[in-house]
């Protein structure tokens, strides 16, 4: 239960520390300011891509914002094999 309350939570803190809007990152995601309204309070489950989209977006790890790590700082990427 723990973790369904962070997802949303964690989302939320980010974006009134940094002092940005619904409508701000709405925008970055291409989603309707209510849509993303409705990923905040958990009314709806946000894809895959729009978490890698805020994690990339707030520099923090997947895990982080899912809610498997108290540590946001996202591990390092490794080099892709040729």
């Amino acid at each position: 239960m723990r973790t369904e309350i962070l997802k949303y939570e964690r989302i939320r803190s980010l974006r009134i520390d940094r002092g940005l809007t619904q409508e701000t990152v709405a925008q970055m995601l291409h989603v309707r300011q209510n849509t993303y309204s409705q990923y905040e309070i958990g009314v709806l489950n946000y894809p895959l891509d729009v978490v890698v989209r805020l994690a990339e977006y707030y520099g923090v790890s997947v895990d982080y914002l899912v809610g498997l790590t108290d540590e946001p700082t996202p591990y390092p990427r490794g080099r892709r094999a040729k």
